[in-house]
This record gives structure tokens, sequence and C-alpha cells, in this order.
């Protein structure tokens, strides 16, 4: 009776403090949600900053381990707002890492900074017109992360000296991603090893994120080299063993044994050295393969695959060959947890609004390329990506089949040694080919713009997300360590002694970049980088306006037969 006296009067104590705990933990969510909005304006009045950034990155147009200019420009950016910056990481003079704060969490933030081959293209033409001719261009849009991920950064540092808010924000640039060049290495070196979370950024035409297995191939980049005898090719061609012959044999055995590989695999390959000239038997020739598969396994049997048939090549020509791993990536798998974070962001920011300008500009690039829709700019956004089923699908001849992939990034291998997401934002035109010149189109204009804005504002709120709620990190882990991971290990496909390949497109970039220093943005004369090139935004032949006025007419037309047939319906 003693007992359920005193808990009969011990009960509105403890119902007030539990009553003062609530408030508290409301409170919490309260003043996250009040430093999101003030990061989201942060963002916002620091947009002049990611429109030069994302312009002159475009206009330096670096292809993979020469990314020069873009590595002084962003560090010495970096060191002035009082980053600590690590130069030339895993021995890659245009890698680095800027850190900034102290203690736990540590969260990379990181985008790709690399160009595509022959791809300039003058920023807000609807149609074929380099800067440079044949010189290389951001025909994916590798120019706008880094500018995405500075602004976001530089509004949640501010809050965090503020508020005296720990953790350390640790920024990196993907070098050579287009070769899948750098990605493993810096895994391999330990550069991720101590971090909680990465948020990688990567253009796209819509504000979103995935988590899981997202479809894609992993692959092993590979060079054979064969070497024969010279000899004169008239006088004394039985002299000479042909390393070209070598490559072309193991080409052509490569072809033929696609029919007998299993439908996942992808593979393509270029010859950056066929010999010298005609009248010289070649002795040195080289092939560069892609091997791409859905799984680690298959990668590493298609790998061995193509040795195979380079040594058949070398024994039918009489030469010797070897190889060097050039670059590798496992299939990405990002984690659930804080994708979940980042989309509810998302969908506080939406999708900018575009002007009549914009989707002009993206209509016409869409017929111009022959989209599979002539639909303009995203207008609503995507739902968050699901995991792409990794169950076998039973094929005629009861081959169990992994269901097929298509391109590949080194983000994985990060995304496989600790929680990653990749947060997709809408600087692109939706449905043109890709590594193209017609993917540079937008890249130096509002919609790039706007896009890396608005991508900025949901990292920002995820960064701030991860800082001040703990249990997110912990949830994070708990999903890549229980199921990401529980069945499947990392295994990195180049080993210790591999180096990164620095050396690729040196010779192209010797070439142009005199030619395209000359287009350098300057923004302390010029707004935009359109301003300096001189271009109306945008910029239509007669023949385009035209398509597009008739395109949106059958669209209307169109809306308007289903708007009358719905309606019918209802009648009857």
């Amino acid at each position: 009776m003693k007992r359920l006296l005193l808990l009969f009067l011990l009960l509105p104590t403890f119902c007030l403090a539990q009553s003062k705990k609530s408030s508290k933990q409301a409170g919490s969510s309260d003043r996250i949600d009040k430093l999101k909005a003030e990061a989201v304006a942060a963002v916002e009045a620091n947009s002049k900053m990611a429109q030069q950034i994302n312009d002159m990155l475009f206009s330096f147009s670096e292809l993979g381990f020469q990314e020069e200019e873009s590595f002084k420009y962003l560090t010495e950016l970096l060191e002035k707002e009082g980053f600590k910056v690590q130069k030339g990481i895993a021995n890659i003079p245009t890698a680095w890492i800027a850190t900034w704060g102290s203690g736990k969490p540590l969260i990379a933030i990181g985008s790709d900074i690399d160009c595509i081959p022959k791809a300039s293209q003058k920023p807000g033409v609807a149609y074929k017109d380099p800067i440079v001719e044949g010189a290389p261009g951001h025909g994916e849009g590798h120019n706008s992360g880094q500018a995405l991920n500075i602004v976001a950064v530089l509004a949640v540092k501010k809050l965090m000296e503020r508020e005296k808010i720990p953790g350390t924000l640790m920024l990196w640039p993907g070098v050579a991603e287009e070769l899948v060049g750098t990605k493993a290495f810096y895994v391999r070196d330990g550069y991720f090893k101590d971090v909680d979370a990465c948020i990688f950024t990567h253009v796209g035409n819509n504000l979103g994120v995935s988590w899981g297995d997202n479809g894609n191939n992993g692959l092993v980049s590979v060079k054979f080299n064969f070497e024969g005898q010279a000899a004169h090719a008239a006088g004394a061609p039985w002299r000479g063993r042909s390393a070209l012959d070598a490559v072309e044999l193991m080409n052509i055995g490569w072809n033929f044994r696609r029919e007998h590989l299993e439908l996942t695999q992808r593979s393509h390959y270029v010859i950056p050295d066929g010999g010298d000239q005609p009248n010289v038997v070649p002795s040195k020739a080289a092939v560069w393969y892609y091997f791409r598969e859905r799984t680690y396994p298959k990668i590493k049997k298609l790998f061995e695959t193509g040795v195979k048939i380079a040594e058949g090549a070398a024994m039918m020509t009489d030469t010797k060959f070897t190889y060097e791993i050039l670059g590798s990536a496992w299939p990405v798998h990002t984690n659930k947890v804080i994708a979940a974070a980042a989309y509810d962001n998302i969908k506080k920011v939406g999708l900018p609004t575009w002007s009549e300008e914009d989707q002009l500009l993206a209509r016409a690039s869409q017929i111009e390329l022959v989209a599979p829709k002539i639909d303009g700019l995203a207008t609503k956004l995507d739902s968050m990506g699901m995991p792409t089923s990794s169950a076998p699908v039973v094929m005629m001849g009861g081959q169990a089949m992994t269901p097929m992939g298509g391109g590949s990034d080194d983000i994985a291998d990060i995304s496989w040694s600790l929680p990653t997401i990749v947060l997709r934002y809408p600087s692109n035109i939706p449905g043109l080919p890709g590594h193209h010149w017609a993917n540079a189109i937008s890249m130096a204009t509002p919609i790039a713009h706007k896009g890396v804005v608005y991508g900025a504002k949901a990292e920002a709120m995820t960064l701030l997300d991860l800082l001040m709620k703990p249990e997110i990190i912990k949830e994070a882990w708990t999903y890549y360590k229980d199921e990401q991971t529980k069945d499947i290990k990392y295994e990195p496909l180049i080993s210790p002694k591999e180096q990164p390949a620095i050396y690729l497109n040196k010779k192209i970039m010797a070439e142009f970049k005199p030619k395209l220093e000359k287009f350098y943005y300057d923004p302390s004369k010029n707004k935009t980088y359109l301003e300096q090139l001189g271009i109306t935004y945008p910029t239509l032949r007669d023949d385009q306006r035209e398509a597009v006025k008739k395109q949106l007419e059958k669209d209307k037309a169109k809306e308007k037969s289903s708007a009358a047939k719905v309606s019918s319906s209802r009648s009857e």
C-alpha cells in the first residue's frame, strides 16, 4: 500500500520529466529544421559562386589525369576558404583532399572533374558547334559537381562554426572517372579508412537518389601490349613478326567469343597503338579493353577469358604480350538509410522553375539528337530509386543469368568500403546520348546553374542530418554490415603493384590546351561564360524553332484529345 502511494505521489514528477524530454526532442528537431532553412538560404545567396565554379571548370575542358587547371583553381579556392588541402594523393598529381573541422563524424563529399574526348561544344547552342574543333569538352557534365559540393559545404561550414557543431568535412575529386582510373587507388591507399559516410554528386536530369544495387556493371580496364619483330614490309616481310597482327587476331577472337559469353557482359576496345607506318612491320602494338559484368566473380572471369585470347593471338603470330590494368570499378551499391534521409530533403527542395528559354533549348536539343521523348526538362520529381533485382533469371538452356546492367562508375569502390550515396541533380537535358558533345549543350547555361543550386540545397540539408542526427550514421553502418556486405565482401580488382595510369591523355591535352586557353572563363570581365563567348541564349536554327513549335502544337492536341475522352467516359 505504501509503494502504491509513493508511485501515485511521484507520477506528476515523472510525467513532467517526460514532457520536458519530449519538448527537448522537439526543440532539437526544430533547431535542425531552422538550420536547414538557413543553409538553403545561404546556398541561394551563393548561387553566383556556384555559377562561376561551374563555368570555370567547363572552360578548362580537361581529360582524365590531366586536370591541371581544375586542380589549381579548386585547391586555391578551398585554401582561401580555410580548408587544409593535401595534394597529389595516391601518387596522382591532379588528386587532392581538402578537410575542415575536427572530430567525428568525418563526412566525405566528392564529385568528378574530367571531361570527354572530342566533345567540345558551345553552351546554349542546340546543334553541333564546337568551341575548338576536335578538342575535349564536358560532354557528361563533370564540370558541375564540385560547384555544387563547394557551395553546399560552405553553407554548412558557416553554421558549424557558429553553432559549434562537431565534425569534419572532406572534399575530394573524382579524377579520371571516365577511365575509372582513381577511386580504387584512393581506397587501396587508405584515404577513406576513417570516413563515416560519403555523399557523391553526379549530374543528371532530375533531382534524385537511389539505394541498393543500381543495376550497373563493374569493370576492369586492361591494355594488352604485344611485341614482335620489325622488318621491311615489302622487302623481307617473312622476317617480321607483326604485333598489329596479334592485336587484330585478339579482337577477332574476342568478337567470335562474344556469342558464347553471358548476356550480361558488355565489352569494348580501342587500338591506341597500331604501329608506325605501313612499310614497317609493327614491332609493337596495343589494344585497350573494358571488360564489364554484373558481379565481381564474373568480371574476373571475363578478364581471364581476355587474357587467354591474348595468349592465343600471341602464339599464332609468334609475338609476346604483357598487360597492364589501367582502372577498375565494382558494381555500385548505395546506402539505404542515407538515401532515405537525402530523399526527404529532396522532396522539400523540389525542382527548379525552368524558363521558356530553358525548355526551348532542351526541346530543340532533343529534336536535334532524335531523343526518345521530346518533352523538355523534368517538371516532376522522380521517386526514390529502388534496387535492381539481382535474382538470377533462368534462360533457355538452364543458365541462371543475372539481369543485365549498363555503365560503370568507380564510386562503387568507395560505396563498398563505407556507407555512400550518389545524389543526382538536374543540370543536363533528358534523352541525349551521353559521352557526347550534345551533353555539353546545357552545362554552362542557366539549366546547369539552377540544377547545381538545387542539388546544393538538398546536399546541405543532408549534411546537417548526418552531423546532428548520429542515429543516421549508426543505422547506415548497420545496413552496410548486416545487409550490403553480409554475403559479399569487397575485393579490389587492382593489386598492390598497380599504379594509376597518369600518363593517359597527356598527348591530347598537350595538343589542345594551348587552343583552349584562349577561351578560359574570366569572371572578372564577364558575368557568365555565355556572355564571354557572345552566345545568345538559347541559340537555335530557324528549322529547330519551327520543329519545336510543331511539337508543342502536337502535344497540346494530344492533351486536348485525351481530356475529351476522359470527359466523354465520365458522362457515359
